[in-house]
C-alpha cells in the first residue's frame, strides 16, 4: 500500500479496483495530478469527474449534506454516487459547470483503506478512453491506458464486478432529487 500512497502524494495516477469497476484515480486536491487523467482519457475538460471518500466526515468536510442523501446512502444496496452543490476545498476543474460535484461514500474494504491512507478524497473515472466500454475487470483495461497511468494496482485482478457503474443521484440542499444514471 505504501507505494501507491507514495505515487498518489507526488501527483501520480493510478488503475485501481473500485465498490464498482476499475477505475483511474488520483490526490483530488491535486490539479496537475487531476489534469493528467483528463489528459489520458482524451477527455474534455468540461466534463466533471467524480471522487471517492472513505467516511461521512470526510464527505461532511467537502459538502453540506442534505438529510436526503444520508438516507439514500443507507438504503442503497448499489454504490451510488450523489451529486452534490458547492463543495469545499476541491479544484473547479473537478467540477461540472454548475459548480456541483459528484461524491460516492465507498464501502469497499481496499478503497476505504487507500484513502484513509491518502487523507484526501481520490479521483474515480473508468479506466478507458473517453466513450470507450468501461472496464469490469482488470484484462478488461487496454494496454494503452495501462501504459498511461504512473501505477497499476495489484488488488483484484481477477475479481469481476457486478456491477457497471454507480446510481448517479442529484440533490439539492432543498431535498429536491433527480435520478442521472440508474
Amino acid at each position: 500500500m505504501e507505494p501507491i500512497i507514495e505515487i498518489l502524494k507526488s501527483g501520480g495516477t493510478i488503475l485501481y479496483p473500485t465498490d464498482t469497476i476499475w477505475g483511474i484515480g488520483c490526490d483530488a486536491t491535486n490539479i496537475e495530478a487531476v489534469n493528467k487523467i483528463f489528459d489520458i482519457k482524451k477527455r474534455e475538460k468540461n466534463k466533471s469527474m467524480i471522487i471517492l471518500v472513505e467516511s461521512e466526515k470526510r464527505l461532511q468536510d467537502l459538502v453540506d449534506v442534505p438529510e436526503m442523501a444520508w438516507e439514500i446512502i443507507d438504503l442503497s444496496e448499489k454504490p451510488v454516487t450523489i451529486v452534490y452543490e458547492n463543495p469545499k476545498g476541491l479544484p473547479k476543474e473537478l467540477l461540472a459547470e454548475d459548480g456541483s460535484i459528484g461524491i460516492r461514500l465507498v464501502k469497499n474494504d481496499f478503497c476505504k483503506k487507500l484513502i484513509t491512507k491518502l487523507n484526501k478524497p481520490l479521483v474515480s473515472t473508468s479506466a478507458n478512453f473517453s466513450g470507450d466500454k468501461s472496464p469490469l475487470k482488470f484484462s478488461d483495461i487496454s494496454s494503452e491506458i495501462i501504459s498511461l497511468v504512473d501505477y497499476a494496482v495489484e488488488e483484484d485482478r481477477d475479481k469481476v464486478s457486478k456491477y457497471s457503474g454507480s446510481s448517479v443521484i442529484k440533490i439539492w440542499g432543498d431535498n429536491r432529487i433527480k435520478v442521472l444514471r440508474e
